[in-house]
Formats: structure tokens, sequence, C-alpha cells
């Protein structure tokens, strides 16, 4: 397989994982530090290396509502 057969299937999940990251990361930066289990930091290092799972793994655990 070439690069330009792959393409058109990494693009999207590249765009999704960017947009969750970004999400993640603002609602992160905005939130009380009260309403977040753990450290923010910890939180932000998941969203970042984590990949789509991340941002994912921070909405559902990390939030505390």
């Amino acid at each position: 397989m070439t690069l330009q057969t792959l393409l058109p299937i990494i693009t999207p999940l590249l765009v999704l994982e960017l947009i969750l990251m970004a999400v993640g990361l603002v609602d992160l930066a905005r939130r009380d530090p009260a309403r977040v289990r753990g450290p923010r930091w910890v939180w932000a290092l998941v969203c970042i290396l984590v990949g789509i799972l991340g941002p994912v793994l921070y909405f559902i655990f990390g939030r505390k509502e």
C-alpha cells in the first residue's frame, strides 16, 4: 500500500483526533480545578499523547459532572 491509497483513510481520523484533542484541552483549561478528577497536567498529557482515546477518557473519567 502506498501513501496515496492510505491518505483517504488517515485524513478523517487525523482531523477527528485533532478536533477531539482541541475540544478536550479547551474544556480542561476552562474548567474549575475542583471539578476535575486528578491533576490537570496529567489529563492534558493524556489528551495529547494517547490519541483519539485520550480526550474520550478525559470526558468520561476526568470531569466531575
